[in-house]
């Protein structure tokens, strides 16, 4: 029998405006606004010294902005004026507010700088959400 390798599907690109707390899985094309260093500190695990490093970068595209929290090595692709695509992205929600977040699982990359400007009026994480339990009778 001959093996047939599965078709990659290419991936759907959402928009900022379209995220939602709690969602996972999405594949976004952004361009950093900013990019601030909150924690740089080293601690050592047997031999090694490993440098533990977290940003906050305001990253966004035509429709608003996010925070994006980059840690370790993603904190040196997030340069302003950068554009970067984000795959397999997730909601993370801190303090009430929605945060960007890339982990193992998910990749990020450099592309070829977009031609769209940021929408810096409409910034997602300023938006504080509150979890409510409903109660049904």
């Amino acid at each position: 029998m001959a093996e047939s390798k599965p078709t990659m599907r290419k991936p759907e690109f959402t928009k900022v405006d379209q995220l939602r707390p709690g969602t996972g899985g999405h594949t976004l094309s952004v361009k950093v606004v900013s990019s601030k260093m909150v924690l740089q500190k080293g601690r050592t695990a047997g031999p090694q010294v490993r440098q533990m490093r977290l940003a906050e970068c305001l990253v966004g595209d035509e429709t608003g902005m996010i925070v994006f929290t980059a840690r370790n090595d993603q904190v040196d692709v997030m340069k302003p004026d950068t554009t970067v695509i984000l795959r397999n992205a997730k909601i993370d929600m801190f303090k009430g507010s929605m945060r960007l977040a890339v982990d193992k699982w998910g990749r990020m990359e450099v592309t070829d700088p977009a031609d769209f400007t940021v929408k810096e009026d409409s910034n997602l994480s300023l938006i504080e959400y509150e979890l409510v339990t409903v109660v049904e009778q």
